[in-house]
């Protein structure tokens, strides 16, 4: 057993996504130091990975066995190619199928044809390959199923070059590291804003001078008068709340912006075992339910099944500085259910997938479980957006406008929108919620310098 190590698990983002020049996460992060000597080696910072990290792996199948890697990367091979194919459908009018998970299903099906003889184990692993990687791309967009993800606006995003890493000091690294070029006390946590006036006229007690339009007012009770607002709350909060948050409420534009854009979960569920079961080299543990097809519906009893949906797990790097320590990840309603479970609940259907999947009836049981519970945290319900079937960029372009909407407003800029949401080709990422900040801030740079 290791000494006791600093124990880090990151409970939100995980990695960089694309750690290369065009980056501004990972650019900061060089700046300030943060990152180990690998993660800004110029090779890494070229390998197109497309959004999928290339990590040496390996993959258990549900009859206890670890499978043939060439079988494996067949499958996942086609399944990416057809994932890449969906960028032909950007801008078009009439796309064959709304959602990327219907276009993926009619492809599969004519391209796995039905093998002759014995060949029907094969084709039947093969589909079990890919329905799994179904489940990883549910994970990376955020969402219950690809049936819920638009087609035609599927190839906006856009993903950058560079092999993904993490903090070895955390991701907050990187906000304490920004937090401590600001003054003393400019930043208070722990304010909850139970609703944001807008369009007003608010006067400071004792000053008949100055009259603000915005007032936001905390939980607490505690106000604060202002001429500008940046939101930056989550799209699931504002899903939910901003009817009682905005007075007055958010034009009509908006409020169906922030309906029709996608937003779901995606948990992680950390496991610390005494001794690793895997080899050291091995960095991702994946999982393959042989009796699954992307061609036939899951069963729906939650209950029952839920675990099926996790898709594996990291390695965490280095275990001198974490332990033992896997990270699997888990998307969707299945992902939703996980998080009404005990600990103890969670811990033992966990231990009954690997033992399953490793053939050991024997595995000892991890040591102890932490999950994240992005669904039932009441200012996130969710992990981050997605463009769903019936939305588009324009969406994510409506989101993020400004308000009041008309430009000839004597007072503009009340409230400014931030986000992952808002940025219509980096959604669902650190970067693009980083930009989208820095993106309002110029916003409000710019109308000073006018004035």
């Amino acid at each position: 057993s290791l000494p006791a190590a600093s124990g880090l698990a990151e409970m939100g983002a995980h990695w960089i996504h694309g750690p290369s020049p065009g980056n501004p996460v990972f650019c900061l992060a060089s700046r300030y130091g943060l990152l180990g000597p690998e993660a800004a080696r110029e090779e890494n910072q070229q390998v197109e990975a497309g959004g999928h990290p290339p990590m040496p792996s390996v993959t258990y199948g549900s009859s206890g066995k670890v499978l043939n890697p060439k079988a494996v990367r067949e499958a996942r091979d086609l399944f990416y190619a057809l994932l890449a194919s969906t960028r032909a459908f950007q801008g078009s009018k009439e796309p064959p199928w709304p959602s990327v998970g219907q276009y993926l299903r009619a492809e599969i099906a004519r391209t796995v044809p039905t093998m002759a003889g014995g060949q029907e184990d094969a084709r039947q692993l093969q589909l079990a390959v890919l329905a799994a990687c179904l489940k990883l791309e549910c994970c990376i967009s955020g969402t219950h199923s690809l049936d819920l993800v638009g087609l035609e606006p599927f190839g906006e995003y856009v993903s950058l070059p560079g092999l993904d890493c993490t903090f070895p000091g955390g991701y907050s690294s990187l906000a304490e590291r920004l937090l401590s070029d600001l003054p003393e006390g400019t930043v208070l946590l722990n304010k909850a804003v139970r609703t944001i006036q807008w369009q007003g006229s608010f006067r400071e007690e004792g000053d008949d001078a100055r009259v603000f339009p915005v007032r936001v007012e905390c939980e607490d009770g505690d106000v604060f008068l202002a001429d500008h607002a940046i939101v930056t709350v989550p799209l699931g909060f504002l899903k939910e709340r901003h009817q009682e948050l905005f007075q007055p409420p958010l034009p009509e534009r908006k409020a169906q912006a922030i309906r029709n854009l996608g937003f779901g979960t995606n948990n992680k569920i950390f496991l610390e075992f005494e001794q690793p079961f895997w080899e050291p080299e091995q960095q991702l543990l994946e999982m393959v339910w042989e009796d699954e097809s992307p061609l036939e519906e899951p069963s729906a009893d939650l209950e029952a099944t839920w675990f099926r949906k996790l898709i594996g797990f990291v390695v965490l790097q280095p275990p001198e500085q974490h332990g033992h320590v896997l990270c699997g990840f888990i998307a969707g309603k299945e992902s939703e259910h996980m998080e009404t479970l005990s600990d103890a609940e969670v811990l033992s259907a966990m231990t009954r997938v690997l033992r399953t999947m490793t053939g050991n009836a024997e595995l000892p049981a991890p040591r102890s479980v932490l999950r994240s519970r992005w669904h039932s945290a009441p200012y996130t319900r969710g992990s981050y957006s997605y463009v769903a079937v019936g939305s588009s960029g324009d969406d994510i372009d409506v989101l993020a406008q400004p308000l009041p909407e008309d430009p000839r407003d004597p007072r503009p800029l009340q409230l400014l929108f931030a986000g992952e949401a808002t940025h219509r080709t980096f959604y669902s990422t650190t970067h693009g919620a980083l930009l989208s900040g820095w993106r309002e801030a110029e916003r409000l740079n710019q109308l000073f310098q006018a004035s």
